[in-house]
Order: structure tokens, then sequence, then C-alpha cells
């Protein structure tokens, strides 16, 4: 509205503001020199009215009328484009005569190509602007009633328009109006009053809207008709909760159409209780889905001319109404920081859909934290969400609980994390072992530093005497859970007596450091370092030894080697330098030699707690010796039948020791120097006696297996775990045949055992009988013996693909309650000989339930096991391959190799676990065609790596080689490896050129690349055990994962941590050049 003048005002006026019903004027004045295009404008703002006018330059001022807008109305004063509006605007103000600022871009609103200024949004009353531009107003509405909505031309509810034709809509209203387009879940807005499209397309079709300032709205649905197109967008796939109703968006573009409907794909018949209601405009909604329509695949159809069209096809997902709690873990369980340092963690949850809510809870209310989200679909019925908490600046009362909170319709579950914020770091010695310490000459010694460290160390040191060690240290943290406590060990091997002294460790993080000290008394046996006759007469002896030697004398007449009449010494005097005695203790000892009235021998005996030597002193005398025969008939008849004798025994021993012996087939190694591994004799390790268990709690069962040399019973031990629970073990004992040898391998087995730990995929020592009796070796009994035999058991009943069905509820399969499985105990591990006969379950067509299992025994007896007669399918495979992965990886932890890894060596027990044992004494390799002579041995050469049988070289590379033959064995459920093929000269001659199986029938193409990087020529080529469990875990399912993991924390465990060692042994053939030396096995 442009107003024309009406009266004139002073030069410098301000704008005066006043009600509509005061009759004075409101003025405006401005400069006389101001750029010739400037308009300006003024109003005042009123609770109830607004003042709206037009100024032109040329004239001093003009007065405005009035202008009355509806109280909190929203009203645009709107600039053309000829002009930016950024201008700036004045303010009544009684200290200066006016004030200027820029225009704010929060009262400026773009709308097409002119801007304009929400009247609305000004709370001072009384204010002048400008614009650079040519401005006009815009007129409010003046009637304070109900607002009256907009109208849309053409008329009507519906509007037909072909394709390609014009499509045009004007929405008229004294005010301004949007345009609002919703076609298929999306919004398209429009700022213009008329809605025009020269060529209408199909996707044009939906309802148009048109809003005003009032929030009144007017709408028209329009079908843009295209004979090529009857049907919108339809989503491949329709993800629908069970028994709720979904709409399938298949609107119609032509409304003249009938018979819209759903139809089968492919002309099936839909499901007879399946319900659907049409709507052209909006699809078609189907009610209460039945988890029985999962993976349906249906078209939107209608008749148009006496012809059926049909829509893209599209699948139903369904996920199932799972009646559990979501899934809840953090990234860490506890945090610790310094003051200053970000806090960062994840909280991960997972459920079949997105309508789980979370949120993180704490308790500080002073906590500035900050919560991201992000969150995705891992399949059909698999959802992740993940909230990442932050603190970008932790501050001591930061410290504290946090919680992770997630619930659903049928719970919640909640999960937290403890943050600990220090004002500074810190190191705490833990004391783990004493620190003055006494050890035998020629023995080792660990000495072994825990502590507590934040932030992490810095600098860390092992001392001798103010001499730093380069090596023969490690440092490593305690475990993945305890990520301050760390642990420092320094190995002595082998110690001298001049080596014992203070040995300490220094460690230093940014802020603190700390140390401690051993003193390490090195027991050395005497050593008579001189034994003079002097001058005066009196025999002197000087010893040396720690702890401090006691010298004693002794006579005895004649010239004797042990004398046993004690004298007195007349002179004792120890020669020791002042402080530790860290060294040997040398003691000087004299006695008279005139007390000796007779000819013999005198001995000087040193002896401490470690041992005793002795010197001698003769006085000899001269006798006359009497000549006789020596040769009489009698005594060279005795001479000739022990020499046959002696002949006799050598023959036999020479046969005995060509005859294969028993050995035990794990092998430990250690570090020397640097990567220098030699084999660690067995014998030479350590017995705990912890593990040692009353025989009379023994109760000893059927054979499970035997061999040449021994064999293991099934037996029931009473209060292994609990004082009055009964638990199935198996129990290795010798026969009475066994010789020395075995007797001493079977005690190395133990050791190894004992020195292995407990790990969840290998046979577990659980106890052991060595006082009182032969030995007996403890292990957890499985119940469904080899897993060779067990594979070939199930060749008639094994699936070739996963379970979908196990798949899909893969998430929850630890949460669903399910009878616990136990062990028949009329299973048995092996026959121990070859040609196992097959076991068909009289059920070949049960599915796979869920493999749940439990590691630890039941205290109670086993019921009927119905697991042994359910099916095998791929995923049992993957899970069997991934399991004995893991063992073999803890085994390479702990330095050891197997050198005998096959399926026959692998057991299986409830929730089909698996664990890796060597049968050892208990396996008849006289009688196994597997094991082949060779030398003075039987070996398994069908499963040794090529550097084993030509060199008899046995490393971890080695093992890999094995377990790719293992996969083999697996994949093809129990075939021999190079089926068809003997053990001769050919078959060494095609393993040196090359020769490789090819995939099994079974195998999964990811799973034979394993195999053939398993069997690659250069054993440094070959992947360790960690980097195979890393490739199959990709493979798995999330639910074999999820079980595996969940049974790991409930796996017992004793010993130290396992510790990962990435150093690689060398082996024969390797195309890359190394400094460590072949692993030989001279024994074989």
């Amino acid at each position: 509205m442009v107003v024309s003048p009406a009266g004139k005002a002073s030069r410098n006026d301000l704008c005066r503001a006043r009600p509509p019903e005061v009759p004075a004027p409101s003025a405006c004045s401005f400069p006389q020199r101001s750029p010739p295009l400037l308009t300006y404008l003024c109003w005042t703002l009123h609770p109830l009215h607004l003042r709206m006018g037009q100024v032109h330059l040329g004239q001093d001022t003009y007065n405005l009328p009035p202008l009355s807008s509806l109280a909190g109305a929203r009203d645009f004063l709107t600039c053309s484009p000829r002009g930016r509006p950024n201008g700036s605007f004045r303010m009544p103000d009684a200290s200066s005569p006016s004030s200027d600022a820029s225009c704010r871009e929060d009262i400026c609103v773009s709308h097409s190509r002119n801007c304009g200024i929400d009247v609305t949004s000004w709370h001072i009353p009384g204010f002048c602007i400008h614009c650079q531009g040519v401005c006009s107003s815009l007129q409010p509405s003046v009637s304070p009633g109900e607002p009256s909505p907009p109208s849309i031309q053409p008329a009507g509810s519906e509007l037909v328009v072909d394709a390609g034709g014009e499509l045009r809509l004007l929405c008229t209203d004294p005010g301004f109006a949007k345009w609002t387009l919703e076609a298929l879940g999306r919004v398209q807005e429009d700022w213009h009053s008329e809605w025009v499209r020269e060529k209408a397309q199909a996707t044009d079709t939906g309802r148009y809207t048109c809003t005003n300032q009032q929030g009144r709205s007017s709408s028209i649905y329009v079908f843009v008709r295209d004979p090529a197109r009857l049907f919108l967008v339809v989503d491949r796939s329709l993800f629908v909760k069970e028994d709720s109703d979904t709409l399938v968006r298949c609107p119609l573009t032509d409304p003249e159409v009938t018979g819209y409907s759903l139809r089968g794909c492919q002309g099936k018949p839909l499901p007879k209780d399946l319900r659907f209601v049409p709507d052209p405009k909006a699809g078609i909604t189907i009610r209460s889905v039945k988890r029985t329509y999962h993976r349906l695949c249906l078209h939107c159809a209608a008749e148009q001319a006496g012809a059926v069209l049909l829509s893209d096809k599209f699948t139903l997902k369904v996920w199932p109404a799972f009646k559990a709690v979501p899934v809840v873990s953090v990234s860490k369980a506890s945090a610790l920081l310094r003051e200053g340092e970000e806090f960062t963690v994840t909280c991960t949850i997972r459920d079949v859909s997105s309508a789980v809510s979370s949120l993180w809870i704490w308790d500080q209310g002073q906590t500035e934290a900050q919560v991201s989200q992000d969150s995705w679909h891992k399949g059909d019925f698999k959802y992740e969400r993940q909230e990442t908490l932050t603190i970008s600046s932790a501050r001591v009362n930061d410290s504290g609980v946090f919680m992770c909170y997630a619930n659903n319709t049928f719970g919640s579950a909640n999960v937290t994390t403890t943050l600990e914020v220090v004002d500074k770091g810190f190191i705490h010695v833990l004391p783990v072992m004493n620190t003055t310490m006494f050890v035998n000459d020629g023995e080792n010694v660990n000495l072994v530093v825990e502590y507590e460290a934040y932030p992490k160390p810095e600098h860390q040191q092992w001392v001798y005497m103010n001499r730093s060690f380069s090596e023969k240290w490690h440092a490593y943290p305690k475990s993945e859970n305890e990520s301050i406590r760390y642990v420092s060990e320094l190995r002595l091997t082998r110690l001298k007596g001049t080596e014992g002294g203070t040995y300490t460790f220094l460690v230093a993080n940014a802020d603190v450091s700390a140390s401690v000290a051993f003193s390490v008394y090195v027991n050395t046996k005497p050593e008579i370092l001189t034994y003079d006759r002097l001058v005066n007469g009196t025999l002197q002896c000087v010893a040396a030894g720690f702890p401090e030697p006691v010298i004693d004398w002794y006579f005895c007449p004649g010239a004797e080697q042990r004398c046993s009449i004690s004298v007195l010494p007349m002179d004792v005097r120890a020669h020791n330098a002042a402080g530790p005695p860290f060294g040997k203790l040398v003691v000087q000892s004299s006695v008279d030699s005139s007390a000796f009235r007779h000819n013999g021998t005198v001995e000087c005996m040193a002896y401490n707690s470690v041992g005793r030597t002795s010197a001698y002193f003769n006085f000899a005398f001269k006798e006359q010796i009497q000549p006789h025969t020596l040769f009489t008939p009698l005594l060279i008849g005795f001479v000739l039948v022990a020499g046959m004798m002696c002949v006799l025994v050598l023959i036999l021993t020479y046969k005995y020791l060509q005859k294969p012996m028993y050995e035990v087939q794990w092998k430990v190694v250690e570090e020397i120097n640097g990567n220098n591994y030699v084999y660690i004799d067995p014998t030479q390790l350590p017995y705990d006696h912890k593990w040692e268990f009353p025989r009379n709690r023994l109760s000893f069962g059927k054979t499970l297996g035997a061999g040449a040399f021994g064999k293991v019973v099934e037996a029931t031990a009473y209060g292994l775990i609990k004082s009055d629970a009964a638990m199935t073990v198996a129990v290795k004992m010798l026969k009475p045949s066994a010789h020395l040898t075995e007797r001493e391998a079977l005690m190395s087995e133990l050791k190894v055992l004992s020195y292995l730990g407990n790990h969840m995929n290998i046979v577990n020592l659980l106890g052991a009988c060595t006082v009182g009796g032969p030995t007996l070796v403890i292990t957890e009994y499985c119940c469904y013996g080899d897993l060779l035999n067990f594979l070939r058991r199930k060749r008639d009943l094994f699936i070739c693909s996963k379970q979908e069905d196990q798949a899909e509820a893969a998430l929850y399969k630890n949460l669903l309650h399910s009878k616990e499985p136990s062990c028949d105990s009329t299973n048995e591990y092996m026959d121990m000989k070859p040609g196992v006969s097959y076991v068909v379950p009289t059920k070949a067509d049960r599915r796979r339930s869920a493999r749940v299992g439990s590691y630890v025994e039941r205290d109670v007896a086993p019921a009927v096991m119905e697991d042994d007669e359910l099916a095998l399918d791929l995923e049992d495979l993957l899970s069997f391959s991934y399991q004995v992965a893991k063992g073999m990886a803890f085994l390479a932890s702990k330095n050891c190799i197997h050198r005998d890894l096959a399926a026959r060596n692998i057991l299986l027990t409830h929730g089909r676990i698996t664990k890796i044992c060597d049968f050892g004494l208990a396996r008849d390799i006289k009688n196994d065609s597997n094991y082949v002579v060779k030398g003075n041995a039987r070996l398994p050469v069908k499963w040794m790596a090529p550097e084993s049988i030509f060199n008899c070289v046995y490393t971890f590379e080695s093992d890999v080689w094995s377990y790719g033959i293992f996969l083999w064995e697996l994949f093809s459920l129990g075939s021999s490896p190079y089926p068809g093929m003997p053990v001769d000269s050919k078959f060494y001659r095609m393993i040196k050129e090359g020769f490789r199986m090819l995939s099994p029938e079974h195998a999964p193409a990811d799973m034979y690349d394993v195999m053939r990087t398993c069997w690659d020529a250069d054993p440094l080529k070959r992947p360790t055990f960690k980097q195979i469990v890393q490739l199959i875990e990709k493979q798995i399912s999330e639910s074999t994962n999820h079980i595996y993991s969940n049974l790991a924390h409930c796996s017992p465990s004793h010993g130290t941590p396992a510790v990962d060692h990435s150093v690689r042994i060398n082996s024969v053939g390797s195309t890359a050049s190394s400094s460590q030396p072949l692993l030989v096995r001279d024994d074989v």
C-alpha cells in the first residue's frame, strides 16, 4: 500500500509511536542528503495494532495511517529484488538523535525472489527501517475473527491429468500461502501461489495442500494418468513386525482402473488368512502380518481394459515378535584418565528392530558429557545402535559409574562403565614374589614385577649391579581387561655362582617413577680351593661355596676313598669381605698331621646344603706283594660266559632301540638368545602338587581307548569340583607292560598339561595321582569321542546349507531357555584302531536345534543325550574349524608345538565344543595305517609339512600345514587325505613338486583359500593361527560367534594369561631371509 503525504515534521524528529486511538501523528525525519532511490519505512508496534506505511524522498516527513492486524499474527513487509534488503534500521533513543545497525538475518525471511521482514519479531515499539530498493507493503488481515482457508482452482477434491499435459493449480488467499506436495511419504514445498508443471509426469501424482499464514489449509489429490506406469514406486523389501499392519506403497496413477488388489509372484495363490485393504491414493494395507508371510513375494495388481497389470514384485520381511530384552555392551568396562584428557565410551545395543529405546544415565549432575548416536541394520532382523558418550576434558568430580540403558516392549537391560579421574599420573608396584631369593647353581629363575601405572610407562629397565640388561627381559600388559596393570619379567637362565647380587627394576612415566630391588643369592656346592701339607707338619684345606661351607676331617687306615673316623680340626677361619655375601664364602681349616701315627688316608670334606666335596691326603706305605697265578681255568670260563652275556645284552639293546619308541608329541620351546629356540626337556618342567587328587575318590569304569603301553578309562571323581559332587572324567594310565621310558613320557605329558593351563578348546587337566601308586592323569571327559568318527557317522545326515531360521534368531539364541544337554555314558572316544563302523540315527530328517552347550560339567549324573542324533550342517563345520584354530592359537601363545594335529586327535563334547588332545600312550599306532614307519619312528606323513618330512623340522608353521590337512578332512566329512595315494617314493616326489589336494566337496571357496595358504611351500608365507582365527571369524554366523564368546567367558582358567608371541620361526624351504635358526628334531 502506498500512502500520500499528510503533513510535515521537523528535520531531526525521530519516530514517535502512539496508540491508534490517539489522533497524534507518527512521523519520520531523515537527512536531506540521501541516495535518490532510498525508501524509508516507519512503523510503530502495539500489542494489538500495527502501524505501517511508506515515505519517498523529496518529502521531509509523512504521517502514516494506522493498519490493524490480528494479535500474534505473522505479517511481512517485502522488498523487491532490485536491492538487497540488508539495509539498516533506526530506533528512537533518548540519548542520541539516532542509532543505526545492520539488518538482522533472523528478521529477514527470504520468500522466492523477495525479502520479507517479519514484523512479529520486533518487540520494541517504534522503528524506522529502510531497504535499498523500491519497497512495497503487504496488506495484513483486518478481521479479528476466525481466518478463512485459502481456495484452490480448479475446485474439487480430485483432479485427473494425462501424462505430458499441463498441471496448473492456483491458491488464492488475502495473505501469504505456500504449496506442499505429499507423495510416497516424501514432502515437497513451493512458496508460489501458483503450482505449474508444463509436462506432468506420473511421479507428480499426490496430494497438493495450500496453507496460509494463519495455518488454515485446503487440498486436492491429483492423478497423473500414465498408461506406461499404472503404479508408483514399490519398495523391493518391506520390513514389518509380526502381528502388525503394514502399508504397501503402490498408489495408482489412474483412478478408473478396477480390481486393485494383491497377487502372488509367478501365479502363486495368496495365503488364505491374508487380509488387506486397498486405497488407490495411499496403497494397500496388509492387516495383522503373520510370521508365515516371511519372504512372501507379492505384486500390486489392477485391471485396465480387461487386462491385469502387475507392479514390480516386492518381498515381505517379517521379523518375529521376540519376547526378549535387548543385548547391551560397552566398549570398555572401566577407564582411568588424568584431568583434562578425553573420555569416550561406546554403548552397543542389539535388537531385532529399531523400536528399541536407549540412553546414557549418570548421577554426576555437573558432568559436561555429549552423546552421539549411530545406527544401522545388519540384516533383515538384526538392528544395531551405537551411542557414544564423550567428555572432552574430564575432571576429578566426573569420576563415577555411567550406565547405558536400553529397553523394548519385553523389558530392559543395562551395562555400566566406571570412570576414575586422577589429578596426576601414578605408579604402584605390587609385590608378587619375595624380593630375597635363594637359587641353586645352574637353575633358572624368573624375577617378576607387577605394577599399576598411568599414563603408560615411557621407560622400563632392569639393572644388575649398576649394569643395564639389553635383553632377557620382557614387559607386557597383565591382561586385556586390565589396561593399567603391567608385568615385567627378567629371565635368568642357568645362574652361576658369580651371578648373585642385586637386580633392580626401574619404571617411569610422564609424572612419576618407581623401582624395586631383588637380592638373589646363588647356592653353590663347596669347592676345595687348596689342600696343602705345610712345612710345620699341618694339613690345610681351603673351601669356598654358598651358604658358607663346613669343613670336617676324617682318617682311615690304608688307601681308602671313604673315611669314617672323625678328626677335630685345630684351626678354622673364615676369609670373607664385609658387605652383602652375594658371592662364594671362603673357609679355611687345618689339622696337625703329627696326630696320625699310622699310615693311611686323611679326608678333608667341605659341605653345605647344596652338596659336598672332598680332598685326600695319602700316607703311603710299601708292602711286599706276593705273586700268584691269575688265569686259572675256572676264571677263564667265567670270563667267556660273561663276554657272551655282554654280547647278548648289546644285541637286545640294539633291537630295543630300533623299535619305535613312544614320545610326547606336544613340544614346548624356549627362547635362549633373541630368536634362537630349542626344545625344553619336559622332564625339567616343574610339577605343582596342587593337582594331586586322592586315589580313593576315583571310581573306574570301562576302557575308552587303549594302545601298546597305556589306556584311557572312564571314571567318576567325587569331590573334584565340589566336596559332595560327582563328575565324569577320563583317566590316562599305563599298562603293566610299560617300560621306564613310557612312565617318564606319561609324567612328561602331565607336566606339559599343567604348564599350558586351561583353555576351552584343549582337553584340560583336572588332576593327577603321582603318589602311592602308578601315575594317573585326570582330564576332561568328552562324550562324543573323536571328531573323525563323528564326521563319518554324520555323513548321511549332512545338510549342505546353513539354516535360515538359525541365522534369523541368532541374536537371541543365548537368551532362550533350553534344557542342558548331557552325554550318554555309553559313548566312547574311539576304538583306537582304523575302520570305525558308522552309527546312523533313527531320525534322519530331524533338523538341527540351536547349538547350546555348557562348558562346565554338571554335578549330577548325566541324562540321555540327544545332541548326537541331530543333523550336521555347514555352520557346524565352520564352527569346528574356528574352535580348533582358537585352540591352536592358544598352544602357539604358550610356545607349544603339537606335531600331530588331525581330526583323530580332536575330541567333541557338550554343545559340539571341540577339544585338541594327544592320545599318545592310548593310541595303537602300530596298527593304525595313518602312521608310517620312517627311521625309528612311526609318523603321520600325510599330515606333515614338507620341511618336517624331509628335514625333521617341526615349527609353528608345520602345525599350520597340518591344520590345512585337518580342514580338508573336516569338509570332506572324514575322508582320508590324498585319497588313493599310498605313502611311497612317488608320494614324496609329488609333495616336493608342489602337489596339493583339490577342494573337498563341502568346502566354501573362502575355506579352500585358507587351506591353500596353509599349504604354502614357504613356511613364512603361511598364516599364523591368530590370522586364521580372524579369517574364519568373518565366515561364521553371528550366532555361532556369540555363543562361542559366551562359552569362552564361562571357561575355567588356571595359571597366567597367554602371551601373544609374534616372533615367527623360520623353516626349511623359506624364500625369505631370516636370522632365526631351525627347530631340528634330533630325536626322530
